[in-house]
């Protein structure tokens, strides 16, 4: 008996000693979060929403390195605004039919973001539509007169550029076909004149069809994008470009859509060139391939663009497409479905040859297409809250009123107007010209330089003498004014 506990004591303080052992050398602790500093290679789509080395995502350092790249863009129109104002609220009351104002512009304000050090600048075409003067704030500060390079209306893409802007930083462009649903991304923009707001959320949905079924191609996002955001840049957790803010719903907060990216790299070429892209067309009406359809048909393909019905004397109709025609290549390349085979199709120059693949009541057929132009809205441009189109306008009379303001001789019957005041009343200021943000109509130019204006000869003269660049520091007096402030105010303007 003292033999067996001799013998079950001895391998129990083994056992014991076995397992303080191994306690003591680590073994049976628990793993650590980073067991080995040695990179590892990222499955397949992995960590596309990390920046490089695994970190977690960090939006301050990528605000940090962009914002110097995003601008504000202020864009003014002649057109005078409607005589009523719908859906205007104060105070929970809707206000009345406003009086036409002829000095009263329309203005926009939108985002934009640089792209090369030339100073090119992408936007929204709804932001500077019918914009006749344009200016550009960078983030320093600075502003410069912006001119339009060229517009796409068809997907609400707008090229700016700046002329004599040095230390510009360029915003890197990345891949947007890169982009998974879930991923992280952020907005920078001016919501509501609160300028370089950054937002954070992540993509949505990916290929949000909103206008323009055969084109839109939108990223849907829940970061926060505002009135003001349109143009600007939204961004994955790298810092890299990946879609244009546009477009906001109407019936819901915290859902934002985006032009993907590569679409506008993908025209860039044609904007610097011509100013205006051109696609091309064929004139059909398309639906994709499905199992029911493939069932319902007896179709011997599963997938592809079927043909629904065909415009009265496109390119496809005189190339003798058919309804029910399946498109399944072009040139040699496959197409899944509907939109593969419109971006294939918009990719081309009108006048080129399309040679199609086509199922044809179960046989394979090849029709050359020669494509056309695709036909745009005639100009109009969508508002892109509610899709509406806005009436076209007729084109703007250019001014050649110096500084854009007009003026006429001072009327002494206003009692306000103390004795000691003489000089020119200003009777209109034109909202594109370089004078409107210092004058309104109603004032009285009384010096121009420190040189007295008594008559409409002293103003042209003074006015007609300066040179573009030179600045002119103009004395006026405001009837407006509170008598007990001061009424007498310097301002200075540039001469373009």
């Amino acid at each position: 008996m003292s033999r067996r506990f001799t013998l079950v004591g001895f391998v129990l303080g083994v056992t014991v000693a076995f397992l303080l052992g191994l306690m003591i050398a680590g073994e049976l602790t628990h793993a650590p979060s980073v067991v080995s500093t040695a990179p590892r290679a990222p499955a397949r789509g992995a960590d596309l929403a990390r920046p490089s080395g695994g970190a977690l995502v960090n939006f301050a350092d990528v605000a940090e390195r962009i914002n110097a790249s995003v601008v504000n863009i202020d864009a003014t129109s002649r057109a005078p605004v409607a005589d009523t104002q719908r859906n205007r609220r104060r105070g929970g009351s809707v206000e009345g039919p406003l009086p036409r104002d002829p000095d009263v512009p329309r203005q926009g304000a939108g985002t934009g973001f640089i792209i090369d050090d030339a100073g090119f600048i992408l936007t929204n075409h709804h932001v500077i539509a019918n914009a006749d003067r344009i200016n550009v704030t960078l983030a320093d500060g600075r502003a410069f007169r912006a001119e339009v390079v060229g517009t796409d209306p068809a997907i609400d893409v707008a090229l700016l550029r700046i002329e004599g802007a040095s230390r510009l930083q360029a915003v890197p462009l990345g891949n947007s076909d890169h982009l998974r649903v879930g991923e992280w991304v952020c907005a920078i923009g001016n919501p509501l004149g609160y300028v370089h707001s950054v937002t954070v959320g992540v993509v949505s949905f990916i290929g949000r069809k909103l206008f323009d079924p055969s084109l839109d191609d939108y990223i849907q996002t829940d970061a926060a994008i505002n009135f003001g955001n349109s143009g600007g840049p939204l961004l994955n957790a790298r810092g890299e470009v990946v879609g244009i803010n546009s477009a906001i719903s109407s019936r819901a907060t915290s859902i934002g859509f985006a032009v993907p990216i590569n679409q506008a790299i993908a025209i860039l070429p044609q904007l610097k060139a011509s100013g205006r892209v051109s696609r091309g067309y064929m004139g059909v009406f398309l639906t994709d391939v499905t199992p029911a359809l493939q069932r319902s048909l007896n179709l011997s393909v599963a997938e592809g663009a079927l043909v629904q019905d065909l415009t009265s004397g496109s390119p496809a109709e005189r190339a003798g497409m058919r309804a029910y025609d399946v498109i399944v290549g072009v040139d040699g390349q496959d197409v899944g479905g509907n939109d593969d085979l419109i971006r294939s199709v918009s990719a081309r120059q009108p006048g080129t040859v399309a040679r199609l693949d086509v199922v044809r009541d179960n046989r394979r057929v090849t029709v050359p297409v020669k494509l056309a132009e695709r036909p745009v809205d005639g100009g109009t441009a969508a508002d892109p809250l509610t899709g509406r189109t806005a009436s076209p306008r007729p084109p703007a009379p250019v001014t050649t009123v110096p500084l854009g303001v007009s003026v006429r001789p001072m009327d002494r019957g206003r009692g306000s107007i103390p004795d000691a005041v003489d000089g020119v009343i200003v009777s209109r200021v034109d909202p594109t010209g370089t004078a409107y943000p210092f004058l309104r109509r109603g004032v009285i130019i009384m010096e121009i330089n420190r040189q007295p204006v008594r008559s409409l000869a002293d103003y042209e003269r003074l006015v007609g003498a300066a040179r573009p660049g030179d600045v002119l520091a103009i004395y006026f007096f405001d009837p407006d004014l509170d008598p007990n402030s001061s009424q007498r105010v310097l301002v200075t303007v540039p001469v373009e």
